[in-house]
């Protein structure tokens, strides 16, 4: 075995919209006759925290990286710091709200890293977060657009071409309300659950095609140094999921922690 490269457009890893004539370098193993590119891992809603924390977990592995956010600087600033690990990564700017936005921003992360074989969907919660009898159709349809049809949008784009090859990897992030009801975050538990239930509807459908589909349940913090919060530590819970392919959720951090922290809520001493 040895190691060469081969070549994409390095617009892409910049994470230019613009076609270019010019070329960049990415790594792939030859063993004997074959040639063997690394594997592609997409984060849509990529970030400093969680985000961060599975991107250099896949890219110890030897994973190319792709990173999906709004802002280009920041994504930059995320393709840089791993580039100083040895993790290849590239840029795709979109506003996952935008559905032909993020369709698009995939579509050039296969252009430019090649068939996405992990897809990770996990956006933080963005806009007003209400109380369940003061939830509106308005602040409903917001979490709802972001959580569950961004996912959808996402899963579309990259499900065929896995489905084609026999494999792939869906991973979508959900946090603890999906699971326990709490209502002062009634209206982003109302999409997380559902996007909860459609990842589970997606493991069982999916699973006989050679393609895992998993939920993973965030029910704590994003912490850094913390033994089980800690983004790098996140990162590998992540990565042991997907590898165990027979499992279709993961839940880090305390269920029962936050259940009584909804019920102390409830009673009015929260």
């Amino acid at each position: 075995m040895y190691v060469t490269d081969i070549n994409v457009p390095s617009c892409h890893l910049q994470g230019s919209d613009k076609s270019c004539c010019c070329e960049q370098r990415v790594t792939a193993a030859v063993i004997g006759r074959d040639v063997v590119v690394a594997k592609t891992l997409v984060i849509v809603g990529a970030g400093p925290g969680l985000g961060m924390g599975v991107a250099r977990a896949f890219g110890r592995h030897g994973f190319q990286v792709g990173l999906i956010a709004r802002s280009k600087d920041t994504l930059d600033a995320l393709v840089g710091d791993l580039a100083r690990l040895g993790v290849t990564a590239a840029a795709f700017p979109a506003d996952i709200r935008d559905r032909d936005a993020l369709a698009d921003a995939l579509t050039r992360v296969g252009e430019a890293l090649g068939p996405v074989d992990v897809l990770e969907y996990s956006p933080s919660p963005t806009g007003p977060i209400t109380h369940a009898a003061q939830t509106t159709v308005t602040s409903a349809a917001a979490q709802f657009e972001l959580h569950v049809l961004g996912a959808v949008t996402a899963v579309g784009q990259v499900l065929p071409q896995m489905r084609a090859r026999g494999e792939g990897t869906l991973l979508l992030t959900t946090g603890v309300s999906s699971t326990i009801a709490a209502p002062f975050l009634a209206n982003v538990g109302l999409a997380m659950a559902g996007l909860r239930n459609w990842a589970h509807a997606l493991h069982a459908e999916l699973r006989p095609q050679g393609i895992h589909a998993a939920t993973v349940t965030i029910a704590s913090g994003v912490i850094p140094g913390d033994e089980v919060a800690d983004p790098d530590a996140i990162g590998a819970r992540y990565y042991s999921l997907y590898r165990q392919r027979d499992r279709a959720e993961e839940v880090i951090g305390d269920l029962e922690a936050f259940r009584a922290l909804v019920a102390e809520r409830a009673d009015g001493h929260g």
